[in-house]
């Protein structure tokens, strides 16, 4: 017995805004059944004693320590901008009055 059903694959993929073929409407119901029942072996695996597995790595914190470094002065730096104003970089509004 297929757990799922032709039109609830036609409802996924209208929902999904897809346009499917009655033929790939079997297609994906085969399919999908098949991921269900395999999802359903899974559950019968005895899982008491395992640890949840958060990554399969073990991965640890590679950042470098966050130091404060001086930067360009801001002369050099307004000397690029296209316009400046009282020591900062002016931009466009991009809020309404």
């Amino acid at each position: 017995m297929s757990r799922i059903s032709n039109e609830q694959v036609k409802h996924v993929a209208n929902l999904a805004r897809l346009a499917i073929t009655e033929a790939e409407t079997d297609k994906f119901t085969k399919q999908l059944d098949a991921i269900i029942t395999f999802a359903e072996q899974l559950n019968e695996l005895d899982t008491e004693n395992v640890e949840p597995t958060y990554h399969v790595l073990d991965m640890k914190n590679v950042m470098r320590e966050d130091i404060a470094k001086k930067g360009l002065p801001r002369e050099e730096v307004l000397k690029n901008a296209p316009e400046h104003q009282d020591g900062q970089i002016k931009v466009p509004s991009i809020l309404g009055e």
